[in-house]
């Protein structure tokens, strides 16, 4: 008969075991899976993630743990089940009230666990239930905070204060939030196309925006262009004048060269026989050309009181060559003689040609 008892009362447990039901735990009916309240059958197994309250004569006693456990028939009692498996819960869709008065009807989804089976069970009548009803009011509060424009930027942060603000309420009941997504976000009709049309009024701005950059860096690469033009037109003229001056410079250089040694030449030529009847003729042909080129360029003429008189301005030249010679340093006795009688011979020329012109 006893092993007839045991046989049944494991038939039993493995019945309650298998079995399951749904259990409603808030009034939109958001549902989960567990056991049903098992029997005491004095021997138990409690499945994995499952905690078992049991109470002896209505007072609290102890939570089983997953596996194999023993009651004493009569006394123990197992009141609560609690599933120690992440929960998913969609929180019903709500109305809330922006910063700037906008009304928004916001629903989301919650995940919670519940970490310790003793308060889940005797903190709160329904933990999920609770939790919801928590969540909804922490979401309206916290939408009052923002306006419209930062609820769909800032959904994040909403997220987490709303995490946040639910843990701190929730600790007593052995309950922990992992996290809250909100799913939609609803808007009034009229303020669906005020915000239409700040988008496309945002990106007609941007359009502008863009057009008049452009511009702008049009004009600035025109600038730079015209501004590196002048550069390198002032770098050309700049070299083309320092070419130019650099030529004339050696003009002026080769000019001069060539006028000394045609100096240097004419000054041998001077100390040689005759020099100064050369250097009379070049005077005269000088003076000629010269009168010759009078009242050509200007209509005022100064001239000397004795323009006819060649002879005399020969001879005041070659006077004031005579002088420039006396100033020159001591040459050699035989080249001073013949200075001497070049000298002679132009005086003697010159008084010829005196007695031609007055005759």
């Amino acid at each position: 008969m006893l092993r007839a008892a045991v046989c049944g009362a494991r038939a039993a447990l493995r019945r309650s075991s298998r079995q399951a039901v749904r259990v409603e735990w808030t009034p939109v009916a958001q549902q989960r899976w567990a056991s049903n309240m098992p029997m005491n059958t004095v021997i138990l197994f409690v499945p994995q993630q499952e905690a078992w309250v049991v109470e002896r004569m209505g007072r609290f006693h102890r939570i089983l743990e997953p596996g194999l456990n023993f009651l004493i028939p009569l006394l123990d009692r197992i009141r609560y089940v609690q599933s120690l498996k992440e929960i998913v819960i969609n929180v019903p869709e709500q109305s809330a009230v922006s910063l700037d008065n906008v009304t928004l009807q916001i629903d989301g989804v919650l995940y919670l666990r519940i970490m310790d089976p003793y308060k889940a069970s005797y903190g709160v009548e329904d933990p999920e239930y609770a939790v919801t009803q928590l969540a909804q009011t922490t979401m309206r509060s916290e939408l009052g905070k923002l306006s419209l424009d930062k609820v769909f930027r800032e959904r994040e942060s909403l997220n987490a204060n709303i995490v946040d603000a639910i843990n701190q309420a929730a600790d007593v009941w052995g309950i922990r939030c992992l996290r809250y997504e909100i799913k939609d976000i609803h808007v009034p009709p009229r303020v669906k196309e005020s915000m239409q049309m700040q988008v496309e009024a945002e990106r007609r701005k941007r359009a502008v925006v863009l057009d008049s950059e452009g511009a702008r860096e049009s004009a600035i690469n025109v600038a730079e262009g015209k501004k590196r033009a002048q550069v390198l037109a002032s770098e050309g003229e700049k070299a083309e004048q320092i070419n130019r001056a650099a030529g004339e410079a050696n003009a002026i250089l080769a000019k001069a060269k060539a006028r000394g040694e045609a100096i240097q030449v004419l000054a041998e030529a001077l100390t040689s026989h005759n020099g100064n009847a050369a250097a009379s003729l070049t005077v005269a042909e000088q003076y000629v050309a010269a009168f010759s080129n009078l009242a050509k360029d200007s209509n005022t003429i100064i001239l000397p009181s004795n323009t006819g008189d060649i002879p005399s301005m020969v001879t005041q030249a070659m006077g004031i060559y005579g002088t420039l010679v006396k100033q020159l340093p001591p040459q050699k006795e035989g080249t001073q003689k013949q200075i001497v009688d070049t000298h002679n011979f132009q005086k003697t020329e010159l008084t010829n040609e005196e007695d031609r012109n007055s005759s």
